[in-house]
């Protein structure tokens, strides 16, 4: 009732578009969902930040990402930064994970 026939009838041109926002890039039929790309970017601005400390302590660090049920940023950081162990929902880990992981960072 907000607007009148005339009003709906000038704008029946008007195409509305909607835009996904969200930082998982979980939504079908798009390359990436407005805030992934600065998700990623706040990411690597931390493994940056404690990849220094981690190599001058020699020590190990974990780091969990953003993403809920969607492992795209996790693999995507992994990717970026050369990490050596990645888990994604996509692809739950084998049933012997904890002893390869180990043997890994025994190497």
């Amino acid at each position: 009732g907000g607007i009148s026939a005339e009003e709906a009838k000038r704008s029946s041109f008007l195409n509305i578009v909607g835009m996904v926002g969200s930082i998982d890039n979980d939504f079908c039929g798009t390359d990436m969902t407005i805030g992934t790309d600065s998700a990623l970017h706040r990411i690597m601005e931390i493994v940056d930040a404690i990849t220094t400390t981690a190599q001058s302590h020699q020590r190990t660090f974990v780091l969990e990402v953003m993403g809920r049920h969607c492992g795209y940023l996790a693999l995507i950081t992994a990717l970026a930064c050369g990490a050596d162990w990645v888990f994604i929902p996509e692809s739950p880990p084998e049933d012997d994970w904890e002893d390869h992981l180990c043997r890994r960072l025994t190497e």
